[in-house]
């Protein structure tokens, strides 16, 4: 029995949550990866794996297995790393993911600048609003928006960025300029799909939250920027989201002098043991172009 083979598909098994998903990750056939996992737990004594017709569970063995697998593996990857030099030149997959929006205007820009410099280093972006979990998902590194919560994870900060609300020159012409957060009462607004109808604001020392009324709701920045241009109302969104509508004149910021505190910006990576050159290389060229971008990016 190959233990590091077996120890890897019972850890894909038990992510993807059914031998079959496994499989279908893996190109691997079913009847491979349930014999296997079978001869595991077999030569373990134990079983690993409550098997449903539909999903997999985890016993409590298990559970404290694959926790000693993901640690197993990892050491044996960042050991073959070593051996193959990633520790001494960039080389080989850098894995990373953004925020949708701000990924695509800000973070792939640099990814292929770095291309260039680094031929010897690929990246995988992913584009995605929703917190990854980057040791469990093997990501090398992940830019975040917002406050951080207490963890082992490294954080660079590299910017902030505001929440904004705007609305076209022709809007703000036909219906007035709010000069507090109550007027938004009387104005039409587009807000996100999913999120309560209420915007949230300070003054110098905390922040409240004001009801809007949701005139237009739709489930993208660039919608309710394209709504609010077309005048169909004011919307609240990240200030690097409206940088050049701002600039050109299409959408104008309201209630600037009630805005909440800042988000940061920041680059998060695991930060355990010594630092692939790839993930080195790529933090030093990216930190201060992002945050030159993001500077220039404001008004």
């Amino acid at each position: 029995m190959d233990r590091l083979e077996s120890m890897s598909l019972f850890a894909a098994a038990a992510e993807a949550g059914s031998l079959s998903a496994a499989g279908r990750r893996l190109g691997i056939p079913l009847a491979t990866i349930s014999r296997k996992i079978s001869e595991l737990e077999a030569h373990l004594k134990t079983r690993l794996l409550n098997r449903s017709a539909r999903r997999l569970s985890l016993t409590d063995a298990g559970h404290a297995y694959l926790a000693a697998c993901r640690r197993i593996l990892d050491d044996v990857g960042e050991a073959e790393r070593t051996a193959a030099g990633e520790y001494n030149t960039p080389t080989g997959e850098l894995i990373i993911t953004a925020p949708i929006v701000f990924g695509r205007l800000h973070v792939l820009p640099v990814i292929i600048a770095f291309l260039a410099v680094y031929p010897e280093v690929d990246v995988r972006l992913t584009l995605t609003d929703r917190i990854t979990q980057l040791i469990d998902e093997h990501i090398d590194l992940a830019v975040r928006i917002g406050q951080l919560p207490d963890s082992n994870m490294v954080a660079i900060r590299i910017g902030s960025i505001r929440h904004v609300v705007c609305a076209s020159p022709a809007y703000l012409a036909e219906h007035g300029t709010p000069e507090s957060p109550e007027d938004l009462a009387a104005h039409r607004c587009i807000t996100f799909e999913g999120a309560l109808a209420t915007w949230s604001f300070g003054n110098g020392k905390a922040e409240f939250a004001v009801p809007v009324h949701s005139r237009l709701r739709v489930n993208t920045a660039e919608a309710a920027m394209d709504a609010a241009i077309a005048g169909v109302g004011m919307t609240r969104v990240l200030s690097y989201q409206i940088a050049e509508a701002v600039r050109s004149g299409t959408l104008r910021p309201v209630l600037q002098a009630f805005e909440p505190e800042p988000w940061p910006v920041s680059l998060v990576h695991a930060g355990h043991g010594l630092l692939p050159v790839k993930l080195r290389a790529f933090l030093d060229f990216a930190a201060p172009r992002i945050r030159e971008r993001l500077m220039n990016s404001s008004w």
